[in-house]
């Protein structure tokens, strides 16, 4: 097992965790650098299988940032942010970018080491290492999905090709769609809440850290 990689971290940041099934719950979030959907560069974003992104993932520069050398200095890094009075386990949210071009058995052994419940935010093309307690997906139209199970599957919506029907028999416990941010975003929120009003598969998932102001 791999104790030694290193790791590129855009930002490490202490907050609430503001869409999906865990809306509202404290957490540690990491979001590491690079993703393979998208360079993260503007330039690129027209032809980017994803280029509706709202994250900022490249570089090592955002605060808490960094270039880790091991998985126990990352998580020992990570420790730091969950509030030291606090008895409750620490939580923390792996995202990017995708995080799973970086996360590996290493990682996942040393953040359960420090106490953590382990989440991800993917976009599923990327097979996870074992014992992830919550995944979660976010598929993108364009890409091949490959995790076809997890606990949340959280569909950004509208998307073209897009239909949510098309991933409902897919092994996941909770299905959201999440109205896509932009210039159409009323719109999009409410073709969001008349589908999940005519398909219960489906819960609405608002992203309330925007609207609460916080990161």
């Amino acid at each position: 097992m791999d104790h030694n990689k290193m790791y590129s971290v855009k930002e490490v940041y202490y907050t609430i965790q503001g869409e999906g099934y865990h809306t509202g719950r404290p957490a540690v979030f990491i979001r590491f650098s690079g993703c393979n959907l998208w360079s993260g560069l503007e330039k690129d974003r027209d032809k980017a299988v994803c280029n509706f992104c709202d994250t900022n993932f490249v570089g090592t520069n955002g605060p808490g940032g960094g270039k880790f050398m091991s998985a126990d200095k990352l998580a020992i890094h990570a420790r730091q942010f969950w509030p030291k009075e606090s008895h409750m386990n620490p939580f923390v949210v792996c995202t990017g970018g995708e995080p799973l071009l970086q996360m590996d058995d290493g990682f996942v052994t040393a953040f359960h080491q420090k106490g953590f419940e382990i989440a991800i935010e993917t976009n599923g093309t990327i097979l996870p290492p074992k014992g992830i307690d919550w995944i979660c997906v976010s598929p993108k139209m364009g890409s091949t999905l490959l995790l076809k199970n997890g606990d949340e599957l959280k569909l950004v919506f509208p998307q073209p090709d897009g239909d949510p029907m098309q991933f409902e028999h897919l092994e996941f416990e909770h299905f959201s769609l999440q109205p896509m941010d932009g210039p159409h975003q009323v719109k999009n929120t409410e073709k969001t809440v008349t589908y999940c009003h005519k398909h219960p598969h489906w819960r609405v998932s608002l992203q309330t850290h925007k609207f609460l102001g916080i990161p």
